[in-house]
């Protein structure tokens, strides 16, 4: 901008200094390079009071300033008090150089440069104090007077009488004093160049608090300051090769390339885009996870590049899902996933709230962006265009918001793959976006692409890793015959928190029930994979009621052959009821806390530990232990003891301590353990729970008979189990109860070689029945023709109860079956 009169140019060279907290030069601009003379690698980290020495005030001739060497300044004109008074105008920097001022200064100021003191420069100085969350505390804005006019002495300074008698002094005024205060406003981030985006919006808003700097001159004409970075090399270049060919033509000598010192534009414009690219690939991607790695992407390009950016992400995207190949058409949806701007708070909210999902029709800007893969520009939208985009929004109008912009649309994509796209306005009174506006817009869409989809994949391979072990983890039944069990799940705090930590429960002959924990070495899907395996393994080996050392045994061995990586440890315990007792068997795993209801006391059983699954050529042993109804068994993998740093003593101690608290239900005791224990710092690993409450079955709620291997006891049972339903009330399932259990004692009638058959009823919540004879061979279900006389028993025993199954003994064998019951009301 020109000034009036004689006033000088008010587009001039600036140096630019950023100091630190400590006093130090942050930033060191090549104008400041230029000015003063040290590099930027020399100056960034030293004290800015070496590189800007002040060797004294002007005049040097000893008067006191007067008027005129003071500047034109007006108490009106200043944000904050007067700084250019008597024998302040060096002064001022050496006091803002040591961050003693909390108001902006400025002044004039004869300074040393490395050449030595016969080449000291006559500077114009601005000092603003810096105030926020980042390191900056001082910006200061320099420029050589003698590119404003002024004469050079025989020293090489100023030479103030070479100018007329005009005097120039540096100067503040609210912007908004100027014609076009708010181009003036968004021109300033040009002053820094290479400082981030939120460090130069932060600035830029303190400096147009405090004030624009300006020119002033003894007739009172008051000039803006702003950037000039020198003359565009393609233009000088342009005219060398120009006067190149007439002097080839006129065969003499070519001139030299003009090397001039003063910043291209257009190299200053391609490096701002390159650090602008270098430091928003550094802002985004601190996290896989996706929302965070949005509104990094957003809040990036919002100011320094757009002044509005809308991000839609597909709808699969967001949900961690995989989406069908090929582009996308008019039907797919889009999820306005993020939007970012500098308008007025809630402007946008209403009508274009975060969180829509809607198709774009085929004729618009963003249909052609997100099905081409390359950014479409609008350099302006005018009252045509932004009609025919609004028309999509059915009624809710957006012209207001997007009319008379400039817009970019820029592809989101990795691997050829479209995953979204970006909508970036600019007001109308910034620049319209161009061709290196989309060049810069499609380099950062790239960017950004990689770290979504390195964000959308790993979301995808939780979710799938999370689904396969959900998949895996039993849903246990609250309730079993003689007990209540609760259980917990807590996935780790590791990348890929999938592990190998398993609980489970299995119902076996005899009101039984078989409890088990499990814990795979490793984490990942591979871990995942082999829990499955063998929480698998462990159900069929519990189903054919075999002892802990046996089964453990069993399953070390499948862990042998199915490979040499398969470890894990494992507990597995069995509850009889009506017995009154445990038998438990450990493999390398943490022992279990019994709390005994009589007192409340709790202890970690003391079990041979044994060695962890796959090891192999090690003796599994099993304990028999006592238990009273109401005692609780507690059992759990060591991701919940066991934190980093800590002795496992501890964790064991604090598990101890948590299960005997007293608490009102199994669940709450639960809570209770997981409070105590996961919520210490540093836990990892993968948690699994298992508490069971052991409440047992009184002797009247069992029933059993020994019936001799003859058909005619066949009826004897039928009526020994009316009679004794009846005694309990469970008339209602009378009629199943005799038509199952004739069909057990028929089949063990048949089979039987010797010795008695055992017929037990157990009345538990549901009606248990077990039939036990000497015969080794398990029966199976099996087709039956219409003439065939066998082979409809198991059919019927089947379709009549809620759940049946066999078992080997050490005798022979068992088949039970389940009947639900009807409680009678009231």
């Amino acid at each position: 901008m020109a000034g009036t009169g004689r006033a000088p140019q008010g587009r001039v060279p600036l140096a630019v200094v950023v100091v630190d907290q400590a006093g130090r030069v942050s930033h060191w601009s090549t104008g400041a390079r230029r000015l003063f003379g040290p590099d930027k690698e020399d100056a960034v980290g030293r004290p800015a009071a070496d590189l800007l020495p002040v060797s004294g005030v002007l005049p040097e001739d000893g008067t006191e300033p007067g008027p005129a060497d003071l500047g034109a300044y007006r108490t009106d004109d200043v944000l904050g008090p007067d700084l250019i008074g008597h024998g302040l105008i060096g002064h001022g920097l050496e006091e803002s150089l040591g961050g003693r001022t909390s108001y902006p200064a400025a002044g004039r100021a004869r300074l040393d440069t490395s050449a030595g003191p016969r080449t000291r420069i006559d500077v114009l100085w601005w000092a603003y104090p810096l105030v926020g969350p980042g390191p900056e505390r001082l910006l200061v804005l320099a420029a050589d007077a003698r590119q404003l006019g002024a004469g050079t002495g025989p020293d090489g300074s100023a030479d103030p009488e070479s100018v007329v008698g005009e005097r120039i002094a540096p100067g503040f005024a609210l912007h908004t004093d100027f014609p076009a205060a708010d181009e003036l406003a968004h021109g300033l981030p040009e002053i820094l160049p290479s400082m981030s985006v939120r460090e130069s919006a932060r600035i830029v808003a303190q400096v147009l608090e405090l004030g624009y700097p300006v020119l002033e001159f003894s007739h009172h004409d008051r000039v803006p300051v702003t950037a000039d970075w020198g003359v565009a090399r393609r233009t000088e270049r342009k005219a060398w090769r120009a006067e190149a060919a007439r002097a080839a033509a006129a065969g003499v000598p070519s001139p030299r390339l003009p090397l001039d010192d003063a910043e291209d534009l257009e190299y200053v414009a391609v490096r701002e885009r390159l650090e602008f690219l270098n430091e928003v690939s550094g802002r985004i991607g601190s996290s896989l996870d996706l929302s965070r790695t949005i509104v990094e992407v957003s809040r990036a390009v919002v100011p320094r590049f757009t002044d509005v950016a809308g991000t839609y992400l597909r709808e699969q995207v967001v949900a961690g899902e995989g989406f069908p190949d090929g582009p996308p058409d008019a039907t797919t949806m889009w999820h306005r996933v993020a939007l970012e701007h500098t308008d007025e708070p809630g402007r946008w909210d209403d009508v274009v709230p975060v969180g829509e999902s809607m198709p774009f029709p085929v004729h618009t800007p963003f249909f052609q962006c997100m099905t081409t893969g390359e950014p479409v520009l609008v350099p302006y939208i005018s009252e045509e265009v932004g009609t025919r985009i609004a028309a999509q929004f059915e009624k809710r109008d957006i012209r207001p918001l997007i009319n008379h912009r400039s817009m970019l649309v820029v592809p989101l994509k990795a691997r050829n793959v479209v995953l979204g796209f970006m909508i970036l306005l600019r007001h109308q009174e910034r620049p319209l976006f161009n061709d290196m506006d989309r060049a810069t817009g499609a380099e950062l869409a790239a960017r950004a692409g990689l770290v979504l989809d390195n964000a959308r994949m790993y979301t995808y391979q939780e979710s799938v890793a999370e689904t396969l072990q959900d998949s895996m983890l039993p849903h246990i039944e609250p309730h079993m015959p003689g007990c209540d069990i609760a259980t917990r799940y807590l996935p780790g705090t590791l990348l890929g928190r999938v592990g190998g930590d398993w609980f489970d429960s299995v119902k076996l002959p005899g009101a039984r029930t078989a409890l088990v924990v499990g814990d795979v070495m490793g984490h990942g899907l591979n871990s995942a994979a082999m829990m499955g395996q063998l929480r698998t393994a462990v159900q069929t080996m519990a189903a054919l009621d075999l002892p802990p050392s046996q089964l453990l045994r069993n399953l070390c061995d499948l862990a042998q052959r199915l490979g040499e990586h398969y470890l894990a440890t494992c507990l597995y315990a069995v509850y009889d009821p009506i017995a009154g007792e445990l038998l438990l068997a450990n493999a390398g795993h943490i022992p279990p806390v019994i709390v005994r209801a009589a007192d409340g006391r709790s202890e970690l059983l003391d079990l041979p530990t044994g060695a962890p699954i796959g090891v192999g050529g090690v003796p599994f042993e099993s304990v028999r232990l006592l238990v009273a109804p109401g005692d609780r068994l507690v059992m759990c993998t060591d991701g919940l003891v066991e934190v980093r740093g800590e002795d496992i003593g501890v964790g064991l101690a604090t598990l101890c301590e948590s299960a005997a608290h007293p608490a009102a239900s199994m669940d709450d005791a639960c809570d209770t353990i997981i409070r105590s224990l996961a919520g210490r710092g540093g836990r990892k690993d993968d948690v699994a729970l298992l508490m069971v409450r052991m409440g047992g079955i009184e002797p009247g709620d069992v029933a059993q008979w020994s019936l001799e291997a003859e058909p005619s006891e066949v009826s004897r049972a039928r009526g020994l189990v009316r009679r004794q339903l009846a005694e309990w009330g469970l008339s209602s399932v009378e009629y199943a109860a005799e038509l199952v259990v004739g069909e057990l004692v028929t089949n063990a009638v048949r089979h039987a070689r010797s010795g008695p058959v055992q017929l037990r009823l157990v009345r538990s919540g549901t009606l248990l029945c077990e039939v036990e004879d000497t015969d080794h061979t398990l029966p199976t279900l099996r087709g039956a023709g219409p003439g065939d006389e066998f082979g409809r028993g198991l059919r019927i025993v089947a379709h009549l109860a809620r759940a049946w199954g066999t078992s080997r003994t050490a005798t022979g064998k068992t088949v039970w079956c389940e009947l639900a019951v009807r409680r009678p009301r009231g």
